[in-house]
């Protein structure tokens, strides 16, 4: 028992003992933008790729609420995706900047602006990037908008 705590003081292995291999971080705890630019963003384009869309830009921006109606002036940060040239949208809203903070949706179609926010994912307790894709895939399978409906 003394050799234990003598080896968690010193960093020294235990006689015998094994080590417990540290995790690496998980994308998720990444900053926000870098998240969403380098692991996001292409892992959506590649999910919505193979779900058939194939004129697909997404985005991620700054912008007011898009929203009918809103005369919001403050800035939230959106992932925005187009497609159809551009004739339908949908949107993941971050009004705090951070993945696991409030999350919101959109999505119009015929080049309109949209008129409902809902929330997006509120009732996951961890959020990771399979989710947040699944959650996007789910909500335009709703719409039909994707191919394989």
């Amino acid at each position: 028992m003394a050799e234990e705590q003598e080896a968690k003081k010193s960093g020294s292995k235990p006689a015998g003992g094994k080590v417990k291999k540290e995790k690496p971080p998980a994308v998720e705890d990444k900053p926000f933008a870098e998240f969403i630019q380098q692991d996001y963003l292409p892992a959506l384009q590649e999910a919505l790729t193979q779900q058939g869309l194939e004129d697909l830009e997404l985005n991620l921006v700054k912008q007011k609420l898009p929203m009918v109606g809103s005369s919001s002036s403050e800035e939230c940060w959106q992932v925005v995706g187009k497609f159809k040239q551009g004739q339908r949208q949908f949107s993941v809203y971050f009004p705090k900047k951070d993945i696991k903070g409030p999350r919101g949706f959109s999505c119009a179609d015929n080049g309109a602006k949209p008129a409902t926010l809902e929330p997006f994912l509120i009732d996951e307790r961890k959020i990771t990037l399979d989710l947040l894709i699944f959650g996007v895939i789910q909500r335009l399978n709703a719409q039909k908008w994707l191919s394989l409906n």
